[in-house]
């Protein structure tokens, strides 16, 4: 029975990581970028590589055009692929967000606090 609880929570915990990971994805991409620029398929291997989490090519690609549209990356064409770059917003932006980790932390702590 402990075996069956195990991967049961094993499950909940790979499906919570899942939805955190697609739901943070903008976020995830845009600190990537601060290394440099990637194509759409860096980032689908980078997300897979580091998450275990295949995304779908269409998830990122939209994702980078609305990343592009709200002018917080810039997508160049370098030979044969499109690869991407922070634009001075995007920089702006994540670094932001990035500077504000603790209280997103203790927002989800708290958020998820058991009473």
């Amino acid at each position: 029975m402990v075996v069956t609880i195990e991967k049961s929570e094993a499950k909940i915990i790979k499906k919570m990581n899942e939805r955190i990971i697609k739901n943070f994805l903008d976020i995830i991409i845009l600190s990537e970028l601060r290394n440099g620029t990637f194509s759409g398929y860096d980032i689908i291997s980078y997300i897979h590589n580091k998450f275990q989490l295949l995304v779908s090519s269409g998830t990122i690609y939209s994702l980078l055009y609305s990343l592009e549209r709200n002018g917080l990356i810039e997508g160049v064409w370098d030979e044969r692929k499109r690869t991407y770059q922070l634009t001075k917003k995007g920089t702006h932006t994540i670094n932001t967000i990035l500077n504000v980790n603790q209280d997103i932390k203790t927002f989800v702590s708290n958020f998820l606090k058991i009473q």
